[in-house]
């Protein structure tokens, strides 16, 4: 897989901000009241401090990632270490053909804003491709995580759609910062192992 397959798309005519950091965005126009609520949106205050965790720079954390099937438990990919996002190359998920299932991600933002967080995804199987890109937000420091639930999808079914596929998967802001990246695998099975 390509990196030019998995590069988030640029809205016609968006031109991300000047960037700010967490103080200079709490100062910002503080008699403003719509900006105040937006910057209160992002968990920002005029005394906000960064939140930064011990010694950590990253800005992103991804805390959970998860399939969600209704009737059955989370499958959740681990990617809480770099071993254990190594490790998930090796690991192949089972998905029952035809079953709705859906993404979840919970995640953590700390030292500074996040503009435009977006998760990319390419799924691949011989010469088909699958490219989806869904759009997160901009968050604001936050000791408490944040939840993102992904719109439900279903798993193709028949003959010919079983059989294994290959997924990149990606974590990218608006600044271009890759903050979480990693490859990984599924089955579509004609049952649940």
């Amino acid at each position: 897989m390509s990196d030019e397959e998995l590069t988030a798309t640029q809205t016609a005519g968006y031109k991300p901000g000047e960037k700010k950091t967490v103080a200079e965005l709490a100062q910002l126009d503080a008699n403003d009241e719509s900006l105040r609520k937006w910057k209160e949106s992002l968990g920002l205050k005029s005394d906000a401090a960064p939140g930064a965790a011990s010694g950590d720079s990253r800005k992103v954390i991804i805390t959970s990632f998860a399939l969600q099937v209704a009737g059955r438990p989370d499958v959740v990919l681990d990617v809480s270490t770099p071993a254990k996002v190594a490790e998930l190359a090796k690991q192949n998920i089972v998905i029952k053909e035809s079953v709705e299932y859906r993404l979840k991600v919970q995640f953590r933002i700390q030292n500074d804003v996040v503009s435009g967080l977006k998760y990319l995804q390419l799924v691949k199987r011989g010469p088909i491709r699958d490219r989806m890109e869904e759009m997160l937000g901009s968050y604001g420091p936050s000791p408490e995580p944040y939840e993102k639930r992904f719109l439900p999808e279903e798993a193709p079914s028949g003959l010919l759609a079983r059989g294994t596929y290959y997924v990149k998967s990606k974590f990218v802001d608006d600044d271009g910062v890759v903050h979480l990246e990693w490859d990984w695998q599924f089955s579509i099975k004609k049952d649940w192992e």
